[in-house]
């Protein structure tokens, strides 16, 4: 293989989606809002804690970026991170070159890439050989991209992308292990409950 090729996040700590995931949702002081993306990423955001800022994405892959876009630009306010996949983000790639064009201060893109489409039976991903998810997203205009070395490093990356003026986009390396809890499947519960704790709407 052809060393340039190679992806460069091979020098970072493998870490667990779940610690990623609890460690980013107890620096969250401020009604953030988090979207998860499909599959054990939803998963973990639900067993990290609810939140009614909280949205999990349900059956769709790739949407999870395109939503908080929606969200950042709707209430630009308000901090947004997305929690995404490698196998659902190449699944939409076109969405990151439209959020380095649009220029969303508050959005915060957390990439979990594991190589693999696990929910489906672990195939890998082109992100387990030839695909490096951080360089694909700064050459889409996402200069503010990078991987995070290890669980420390991920905290200061969330620390500084809470006040930044740019998009962020967080690589984190993670294992193969399965998602810790089971995402309740309601989607008008999740909406109604996401748009409640958002402000736009009134709890009945």
């Amino acid at each position: 293989m052809n060393a340039s090729a190679t992806p460069t996040n091979r020098n970072t700590k493998v870490m667990n989606r779940f610690d990623v995931t609890s460690r980013l949702v107890n620096r969250l002081k401020h009604e953030e809002a988090v979207i998860g993306g499909i599959g054990n990423t939803n998963f973990d955001l639900w067993a990290a804690g609810h939140r009614p800022q909280n949205f999990y994405m349900l059956g769709s892959m790739g949407l999870a970026f395109p939503i908080a876009l929606g969200v950042a630009l709707a209430q630009p306010e308000r901090r947004v991170f997305a929690l995404e996949g490698d196998g659902s983000l190449l699944m939409q790639l076109g969405c990151l070159s439209t959020i380095a064009a649009l220029k969303p201060k508050n959005l915060v893109m957390v990439v979990m890439d594991n190589g693999l489409y696990q929910i489906t039976g672990s195939q890998p991903t082109p992100a387990a050989a030839v695909a490096d998810i951080v360089a694909i997203a700064i050459a889409s205009g996402l200069a503010d991209s990078t991987w995070a070395a290890d669980e420390e490093d991920f905290e200061r990356l969330v620390d500084q992308a809470l006040s930044a003026t740019v998009p962020i986009l967080i690589g984190v390396r993670i294992d193969d292990k399965p998602g810790v809890g089971i995402t309740r499947r309601d989607p008008v519960q999740i909406r109604e409950r996401f748009m409640t704790g958002l402000g736009v709407r009134q709890a009945l």
